[in-house]
C-alpha cells in the first residue's frame, strides 16, 4: 500500500517542501506502512523497531492536518524520556517549518514556569513525558479541548519505567473523539491491554515483519571477567577503530568511570546518564551527534529514540539484564541501510541473560577470542593516527532547513497589547514580503520572537527599525537562538 516517494502521498506543498529540504525522499518500511492510514485519520497500533523512522510516520500526517489558525494544542505526544521529547519536538518543528507549526516540549527537570509561558502562546503540538504532562493538566496550563491526536510513543518503555498509570490517567482527560496512535518496539500484554481499552477498531501494523534482526548489524561477544573489561574495551576500540561508538553501561557510576578512564587515555569521549543536569545531557548528545566526539558512554537513557545517525559500533560494556534492551541498544547502529557492529562483554555469571537475549533475537551470537597482543599492536598505529585527527563535523538535518531563516527579537510583547496578527499585517506589507515569508511567532510578556523565512531576514530587520507596530516603535535585533 506504500508509495515509492513522499511526493506520491496526499501531502501539501508546505510539508512536502520541508521533507524535500530535510532529505526525506523514499519512505522507510514503517513510514510506507503507516502513512496511508495515518493521513486518513485511522487509529493505529504499530510495532516498530528503534531507528525505523517512526517519528516521521506520525509527525507528517499530524503536521498535515494541523489547523494553523487554532491557538490551542491539537496533538499530544507522550514519550518515556526527556531526550526523546526534545527530539520529537525538533522533528515536528522541522517537518512543520513552512506551515509555521509550533511545537512545545514539556518534561521533568525543565523549568515549569518557562513551559507554562510557552503553552499560553499559540502551540499546535505538545510533546512530553507523562509526569510533566499530568502536572500541566492538573494545574490547567495544558488545554485539552482541541486535542485531535494522541500518540503514545515507545509504549513498552513507558511500561518498563512505570508510567502506564499516568498514561491511562492522561488518556481519561482527553476528548473521546480523537485519533490515537500507539508505537512500540515490543508488544507486552500490558501494552496490548492499554490499546484495547482506549482504542476502537484500531488497525494493527507490524512494521517488523520485513525486519530481520541483525541483517545490517554484525553481532559478536566476548566472555570476560569483570576486572578485565576495561582492558578489553581499549583493545576492542583499537581493533575496530570506529568513527562513532556508543558504550552502554549498566549504572551511572560505571558510565562515569568508563568515560573518565577513556578520557585519561586520550579518547575523545562524552557521557550521558540520568544523574546529569538536563542541559548537560542535551549538550553531550548534540556534540556527539555532530561528531565532535567519537565515543559516548551511556546508560540506557540513550538507547531509545535519540536520532543519532551513522553509529558504526555499539559496545555493551555491561550486558543488559532485560532482553528487549539488547535490541534497543544495538538498534543504534546499522540504521537506514548502513552496516553496523554490536559487541557485548559477558561475564561468566551472566549466561542466563545471554540465553534470554539469543532466544529473543532468534540466533546464536558468535563468540570471539580475546584479541592477541600482536593483533592489537598491528592496529595501534592506525588507531593513534585517527585519535590525532579532528573528527569531521556532521551537518545536522535541520541546518539546510534553517539556513534561510533569521529569528528576530522585538522588545515588546503582551504587556504592550501586541498580537501575532499585528506583526503579520505590518511585516507582510513590507516591500518584497508576503505572509508566506513569516515563520513561527512567539509572543512573551515583554518580548516577541519572529522567524523570517526565505532569506528575507536582513530585509525585515532593516525595515522594522523604521516601522511601527500598533503605533509603537520597537527595538529589533537578530535573536541569538536560531532554533524554532
Amino acid at each position: 500500500m506504500g508509495q515509492e516517494h513522499f511526493k506520491d502521498y496526499k501531502i501539501g506543498e508546505e510539508i512536502g517542501r520541508a521533507l524535500d529540504v530535510l532529505g526525506y525522499k523514499i519512505p522507510t518500511n514503517v513510514q510506507a506502512r503507516v502513512l496511508p492510514y495515518a493521513l486518513e485519520g485511522k487509529d493505529l497500533i504499530v510495532k516498530a523497531q528503534t531507528g525505523s523512522g517512526k517519528t516521521a510516520a506520525y509527525a507528517i500526517p499530524i503536521c498535515e492536518s494541523v489547523a494553523w489558525l487554532e491557538n490551542k494544542p491539537q496533538a499530544l505526544i507522550l514519550t518515556p524520556t526527556r531526550e526523546l521529547a526534545v527530539q520529537v519536538k525538533e522533528d515536528f518543528t522541522n517537518i512543520g517549518r513552512f506551515k509555521r507549526i509550533k511545537a512545545a516540549a514539556v518534561y521533568g527537570r525543565h523549568p515549569y514556569s518557562i513551559e507554562k509561558a510557552e503553552l499560553k502562546q499559540k502551540t499546535h503540538v505538545v510533546v512530553g513525558t507523562p509526569g510533566r504532562v499530568m502536572d500541566h493538566i492538573e494545574k490547567g496550563t495544558l488545554p485539552l479541548a482541541k486535542i485531535d491526536y494522541l500518540v503514545i510513543d515507545e509504549a513498552d518503555q513507558m511500561l518498563d519505567m512505570g508510567f502506564m498509570e499516568q498514561v491511562e490517567a492522561i488518556i481519561k482527560t482527553l476528548p473521546i473523539e480523537r485519533v490515537t496512535m500507539l508505537f512500540s518496539a515490543t508488544m507486552p500484554q500490558e501494552v496490548v491491554t492499554l490499546a484495547s481499552s482506549y482504542m476502537s477498531d484500531a488497525l494493527k501494523i507490524d512494521a517488523n515483519e520485513e525486519f530481520v534482526m541483525g541483517a545490517d548489524i554484525e553481532h559478536s561477544l566476548y566472555f570476560v571477567p569483570e576486572e578485565d573489561k576495561f582492558s578489553l574495551l581499549k583493545d576492542v576500540t583499537i581493533l575496530e577503530n570506529p568513527d562513532s561508538c556508543i558504550i552502554f553501561c549498566g549504572t551511572k557510576n560505571r558510565v562515569d568511570m568508563v568515560c573518565e578512564r577513556l578520557a585519561d587515555s586520550g579518547y575523545g569521549c562524552k557521557k550521558i546518564h540520568g544523574g546529569m543536569e538536563q542541559p548537560d545531557r542535551l549538550d553531550a548528545i548534540n556534540r556527539f551527534k555532530r561528531g565532535e566526539y567519537r565515543y559516548l558512554a551511556a546508560t540506557d537513557v540513550a538507547a531509545r529514540g535519540i536520532d543519532i545517525h551513522n553509529i558504526s559500533l555499539v559496545i555493551n560494556y555491561d550486558i543488559p539484564l532485560d532482553k528487549e534492551t539488547y535490541v534497543h541498544r544495538t538498534g543504534r547502529t546499522g540504521r537506514a541501510g548502513q552496516k553496523g557492529k554490536a559487541i557485548s562483554f559477558v561475564t561468566p555469571a551472566q549466561d542466563r541473560y545471554l540465553h534470554d537475549i539469543e532466544a529473543l533475537i532468534g540466533f546464536h551470537i558468535p563468540r570471539l577470542e580475546k584479541p592477541s597482543k600482536e593483533e592489537v599492536a598491528d592496529k595501534k598505529n592506525a588507531f593513534l593516527e585517527k585519535m590525532k585527527t579532528e573528527p569531521p563535523i556532521k551537518k545536522m538535518k535541520s541546518e539546510q532547513l534553517n539556513k534561510d531563516i533569521m529569528k528576530l527579537r522585538f522588545n515588546g510583547g503582551k504587556k504592550k497589547k501586541l498580537r501575532a496578527a499585528s506583526f503579520v499585517g505590518v511585516i507582510s506589507n513590507l516591500e518584497g514580503m508576503s505572509a508566506e515569508d513569516i515563520g513561527i511567532i512567539a509572543i512573551q510578556d515583554t518580548l516577541t520572537y519572529i522567524e523570517i523565512l526565505n532569506g528575507k531576514g536582513p530585509l525585515v530587520l532593516e525595515a522594522m527599525k523604521q516601522t511601527t507596530v500598533n503605533g509603537k516603535q520597537l527595538k529589533v535585533t537578530e535573536a541569538l537562538d536560531k532554533r524554532g
